[in-house]
């Protein structure tokens, strides 16, 4: 640590505590006012000190990992269990991993998946999972949940949300939740076994 200058010890300290409070850094972030991806030099920051990392996080018990192919880099252990998520949450959780599985499925081109608030509800609807009419406040808290843990970015206003609002998935959705866990947990949301996320 001594051997970095004050700035990159300084960026080191700020990129600890994202990946405490967030558990990833993602290659490219969308930026809402050029309209696009752009590069996150975090993400080269934690790359270019990825041995350091590795030892330092170790101490603690908790293992460090770069996904290249998914533009991800993410700890993971049991030091580093997240929030209890709000059922909503939970539940858009689940149906975005599907949603991202079923578009990537057809080649997608990029990791990076754009769906709607519409398709979101329309698979909420299919699988039977929200009984009555969800509030818009409910609606952005949950959405403000997931973009926190860098999962989704909405990528228009939430001001006003509306079906045609648009959400970008990111890959990080990949390490979070496998395909086989959505499908069991699905099942329990529909049955009414969950009270709260998880």
């Amino acid at each position: 640590m001594k051997e970095l200058s004050t700035i990159d010890q300084e960026q080191l300290s700020e990129v600890l505590k994202k990946l405490y409070r967030q558990t990833f850094i993602l290659e490219r972030r969308y930026d809402r006012r050029a309209g696009r991806m752009v590069m996150n030099k975090e993400y080269y920051f934690c790359e270019k000190h990825m041995e350091f990392l590795q030892e330092y996080l170790e101490v603690a018990g908790i293992s460090i990992y770069n996904n290249t192919e998914l533009g991800t880099i993410y700890i993971q252990g049991e030091p580093v269990m997240g929030e209890r998520l709000p059922k909503l949450a939970t539940i858009y959780l689940l149906l975005l991993k599907l949603l991202y599985d079923e578009q990537m499925a057809q080649v997608s081109s990029s990791v990076n998946i754009v769906t709607t608030l519409g398709d979101l509800t329309g698979k909420a609807g299919e699988f039977g999972l929200i009984k009555s009419m969800t509030s818009q406040a409910e609606m952005k808290r949950a959405l403000n949940v997931l973009k926190r843990y860098q999962l989704i970015e909405v990528m228009d206003s939430m001001e006003e949300l509306h079906n045609q609002t648009r959400i970008l998935i990111f890959p990080s959705i990949n390490v979070v939740l496998m395909r086989e866990d959505i499908i069991r947990l699905l099942e329990q949301f529909a049955e009414g076994d969950t009270t709260d996320g998880e």
